[in-house]
This record gives C-alpha cells, sequence and structure tokens, in this order.
C-alpha cells in the first residue's frame, strides 16, 4: 500500500433485518387527483414491523406466486374483508362482504408458508384465513350467535377485548396470563381446523387466537394489535421468529393441544 492509499472498508457484518412480508388490499383509493383501484394497507401494519425491527415488503392480491416467500422471513395475513363462505361449504348472511379472489390469494400464501415453515402472523381476518385454510369455519355474524358482544361498535371504531391465554403458548410467552387488545370484526372462529389449537379466550367465549400444533410458529389472533403501538409484544415475538429464521434455526416449540385449556364456556354453544 502506497502512503497516500486508503485502507479498503471492512465489510458490514451487521445482519440485515428480517424481511416481513404483507399481503395488501386490493380496491378503490383516492390519492392526489386519481380516484382508481390501487394495492393498500393501513400504516400501522408497517409501522408496527418497523417499530418491531423487520423491513415490510408488501404483496399485492394480483399475481399471486408463493415462491415470493422463499426470499422474506415471515408473512403478517392482515385484516379485511369477510372470508368468503363458499371456501366452507356455506351460504352467504346477508351481511357478509367478501372478495373471493383475494381470498385465493391469502389462502395460497398462507398454505406455503405453513409447508416451508415460514413464520406466520395472521390478523383478524388472517386468523380466519388460517382457520379456513386448513378446513375450519367461521360463524358469519356475531350478533345472531352473541347479541350483547361490542366487537364491532361503530363503522370504523375499534372496541376492546379482554382474554385468557393457554399456558405454554407463544400467546401466554409474549402477553402473559391475561391481556387486551383492539377489535374490529363482526365474524369468529367457530370450529377450529385439525393442526391447530385455541391459544386465547375471550370470557364470552370467542376465540380470540389460534396457534399451530405442526412444529411452526404460527400465530393467529381474531384482534388487531397493530392498533395498539403502546403494546409491540406480539411484533416483537414474530419479528424474533423471523430474525431465527433468517439465520437458519429451527423453531424449537410445539404446542402440546392436550393440555386443558377452557377458561368458559361457548355461550352459543
Amino acid at each position: 500500500m502506497t502512503q497516500n492509499q486508503t485502507p479498503a472498508a471492512a465489510p458490514d457484518s451487521t445482519p440485515r433485518p428480517p424481511r416481513i412480508a404483507l399481503t395488501t388490499y386490493l380496491q378503490d383509493a383516492k390519492w392526489g387527483v386519481w380516484d382508481a383501484q390501487a394495492a393498500v394497507l393501513p400504516a400501522t401494519y408497517l409501522e408496527a414491523v418497523v417499530a418491531a425491527g423487520g423491513t415490510p415488503l408488501l404483496l399485492p392480491p394480483i399475481g399471486t406466486d408463493t415462491s415470493v416467500l422463499d426470499l422474506v422471513d415471515g408473512l403478517i395475513v392482515v385484516g379485511g374483508a369477510d372470508v368468503d363462505p363458499g371456501n366452507y361449504d356455506a351460504e352467504p348472511h346477508p351481511s357478509t362482504r367478501s372478495q373471493p379472489a383475494r381470498d385465493e390469494h391469502d389462502i395460497a400464501l398462507t398454505l406455503a408458508a405453513l409447508e416451508k415453515g415460514v413464520p406466520l402472523f395472521a390478523i383478524c381476518r388472517g386468523a380466519q384465513i388460517l382457520n379456513v385454510a386448513l378446513g375450519g369455519n367461521l360463524i358469519q355474524h356475531v350478533p345472531d350467535v352473541l347479541p350483547e358482544a361490542n366487537y364491532q361498535p361503530a363503522p370504523g371504531v375499534h372496541g376492546e377485548v379482554e382474554f385468557a391465554t393457554r399456558p405454554g403458548s407463544i400467546s401466554a410467552e409474549l402477553l402473559g396470563e391475561k391481556a387486551s387488545a383492539p377489535v374490529y370484526h363482526h365474524q369468529i372462529l367457530d370450529r377450529v381446523a385439525e393442526g391447530l389449537c385455541v391459544t386465547a379466550y375471550a370470557t364470552d367465549g370467542t376465540i380470540e387466537a389460534v396457534e399451530s400444533t405442526q412444529g411452526s410458529w404460527a400465530l393467529g389472533v381474531q384482534f388487531h394489535p397493530e392498533q395498539n403501538p403502546s403494546d409491540m409484544r406480539l411484533f416483537e415475538g414474530f419479528i424474533e421468529a423471523a430474525r431465527r429464521y433468517r439465520d437458519g434455526e429451527p423453531y424449537a416449540g410445539r404446542l402440546d393441544p392436550s393440555t386443558e385449556f377452557k377458561p368458559t364456556e361457548k355461550s352459543w354453544a
């Protein structure tokens, strides 16, 4: 090296942040002078991923290609429209508003993530997609079975749900024995699919969380953790699982569905 040469910079050995794919909506939107269909997603999801240490990547519900999961470290299936009841052989309720093309997209990605072992965080509609994709079904309209429920108090207004968690679950590890969260839905899980286990119940018997029993990090929640920026515990746990997946560390947890967990009876059973 000559006297006026500067040493080459050492390569940066800092690991990249986990890459997190998120599903999106394809629907009418307005921006500037434009009014057209667009792939959109509430910023709260993106902000939660970034706050927890991940890099968000958006997947529009068009041109579905499940091999994109080979490029990421985790998948979030987000909330939104009702799941089409045709996916679980039911007739539509008068209140059901579905987007079948989006269902196909989200179900394909969900099943691919489970098959590949990609960490999966399914939120609200996402939890319903997870259950339906594996053969479960839904109650299409909560007021039909729980008239007193307040899970969708007014258009665009979130309610609040309190729930208890199953010991030994991801939910309990991250949230403790009991927790609360923002909620906004009018459909709920009914028959839980094989391969899933209920890991949180509301006091009225509503299923608030399910997890995989098949050896991969997969959590579905009926509530909306992205709407509570002061509590990032679920996102932080998910990003940590994605970080370990990025680093090639196999997921060590396997939930035992045989353990007793029934804090309350379904009031509509």
